[in-house]
């Protein structure tokens, strides 16, 4: 399922102010996600020195982060990340006043990922593409769609996403435990990436797999296939 494909781009989620202990990944991963809602003071100091690309992400609350601060103070801290060389910016699709902040944020010429996390459950694939579709009307360089698996078919109806949607960049997966095989197969099946914990038990959600086994999955397979 590999062979001849490009290296599966595996994007770790920061969630501590340890940056030796994300050093230490630097060759199994493609970037990595800074959460400022989950880091909190600090990360400022030290983003200048990762080896790649990084998004910056401030989760909001209801959709499964832990900011705690008003919305204004929560823009100003990803607009923060901007000016110190964040290369993306998560934002989410049903943000205040969005269609001011994207063009704000395109005018330092950095990527918009618009995404939608649905904590509860996966919905019907209908809804989905409609989801898909205001991300891209909205303005998004990149789409993620991340949903909650509640059966194990819920991982075939977020991988089907890519085929709804070739040749643009999107990031689409289930999380929880039933949802881990849609993680592992979406940057094959056509994912922009996938996201992975920095080490064990530092994951920023549920189903999140280390990046170095995600890594080291990717390469047994590839090997196995090319034997």
């Amino acid at each position: 399922m590999l062979t001849g494909m490009n290296r599966p781009k595996i994007c770790a989620v920061v969630t501590t102010n340890d940056y030796d202990l994300v050093s230490r990944i630097d060759r199994f991963v493609d970037l990595y996600e800074i959460r400022i809602d989950l880091i909190g003071d600090g990360w400022q100091e030290w983003v200048n020195k990762l080896q790649h690309p990084w998004v910056a992400t401030n989760r909001l609350p209801s959709e499964g982060g832990q900011w705690a601060g008003n919305e204004s103070e929560r823009i100003a801290k990803l607009m923060e990340a901007v000016r110190l060389g964040a290369g993306i910016v998560d934002i989410e699709l049903n943000t205040k006043d969005l269609d001011k902040i994207i063009p704000e944020i395109r005018n330092s010429k950095i990527e918009c990922l618009i995404s939608v996390h649905n904590i509860h459950e996966t919905p019907q694939f209908i809804d989905l593409t409609a989801a898909v579709k205001k991300e891209l009307a909205a303005g998004a360089d990149i789409c993620k769609l991340v949903t909650t698996a509640k059966r194990f078919e819920d991982n075939m109806t977020m991988l089907k996403l890519f085929e709804a949607f070739p040749g643009i960049k999107l990031v689409a997966f289930a999380m929880g435990s039933l949802g881990i095989c849609s993680r592992v197969l979406s940057p094959v099946a056509g994912g922009y990436f996938t996201y992975a914990s920095v080490v064990a038990g530092r994951e920023s959600a549920s189903g999140q797999l280390t990046a170095t086994y995600l890594r080291s999955f990717y390469e047994a397979v590839r090997k196995g296939q090319n034997e």
